[in-house]
């Protein structure tokens, strides 16, 4: 675990980054609670299998914009290498915000996975590194220590490096959570798993809609706006059509050039009938996938 210091050690490591394919990513800030805080640490991990951060570059940067530049202009806006991170949205503040290309936030990613499979009372990393990582509980003490101040102590340094490991893999495990081989998949597993919930999911399901349809109609006939968490609000659309034959009239008469494409419904085509021969049609086939569930008698099903 390399804490690097010197300006030298911080630019071979940068060097050496660039041959990365995906890094993790996390950042420590000085005075992060007032308005000008300030980049002390990048913590750099390029080998996600490292669970003990033995393999973290830890570059101490405070107070040295150029190598914060440098960092930026090498890694951040490099689109062959994937950047990972946590909370993206903030450690992009510090480096490059628009700037930076290929970044994924390991927040938003879990986020996007269904809750069954993540049900967390947070997104926060100790979270999800505790329950998808397997990591014993952390400690996050040093979160809120005095990163501004040198040196910096070795709770301190340890703290930076293991928020680096701690990020590789629930990254690792997200991805498998959120995008699962449709090839390697157990099929009878999940149909039977299907089976197992459909009911109770049938109930719920026709329960919890019911119940928002009831709440709506209670707080708009109570004039109540919100109560428990629940709020009504109201949304207003103004939908505007025209008829295609005015529409082609107007655009002529002005001279416009309308080249857009009208799809041909089956009624159009019926109506157009032998019509349809002389319009240069454009056709798209797609396919669609549908899955059809059928009833099974209860003696069929095997639990």
């Amino acid at each position: 675990m390399p804490y690097l210091i010197k300006d030298t050690d911080i630019r071979a490591a940068i060097a050496n980054c660039t041959q990365a394919k995906t890094l993790w990513l996390d950042t420590e800030v000085a005075d992060y609670q007032t308005d000008k805080p300030r980049l002390s640490l990048i913590q750099v991990l390029e080998d996600a299998s490292d669970r003990k951060g033995d393999r973290v570059f830890i570059l101490d940067v405070l107070e040295k914009p150029k190598l914060v530049a440098e960092f930026i202009a090498e890694i951040m806006v490099n689109p062959a290498i994937e950047k990972v991170f946590h909370n993206a949205q903030y450690d992009l503040n510090f480096l490059g915000k628009k700037k930076a290309k290929n970044i994924t936030c390991t927040l938003e990613l879990a986020r996007k996975i269904p809750y069954y499979l993540v049900p967390l009372p947070n997104f926060q990393l100790k979270t999800l590194a505790e329950h998808l990582g397997d990591f014993p509980s952390i400690d996050k003490t040093e979160q809120r220590g005095n990163w501004g101040y040198r040196p910096l102590t070795p709770n301190q340094i340890d703290y930076a490096k293991m928020d680096a490991v701690y990020l590789a893999q629930v990254h690792q495990r997200l991805l498998q959570l959120a995008y699962p081989d449709p090839a390697a998949e157990d099929i009878e597993a999940l149909t039977l798993r299907y089976r197992q919930i459909e009911d109770r999911w049938q109930q719920l399901d026709t329960e919890v809609q019911q119940l928002k349809e009831r709440l709506k109609a209670a707080m708009q006939a109570q004039n109540c706006s919100q109560i428990n968490g629940f709020r009504l609000s109201s949304q207003t659309r103004t939908t505007k059509k025209v008829a295609f034959k005015h529409l082609v009239r107007v655009t002529q008469a002005l001279g416009f050039d309308l080249d857009l494409s009208v799809q041909l419904t089956k009624e159009i085509q019926q109506k157009l009938g032998n019509l349809m021969t002389e319009l240069p049609i454009d056709e798209e086939i797609s396919t669609s996938w549908r899955l059809l569930i059928e009833e099974w008698e209860e003696q069929e099903i095997p639990f």
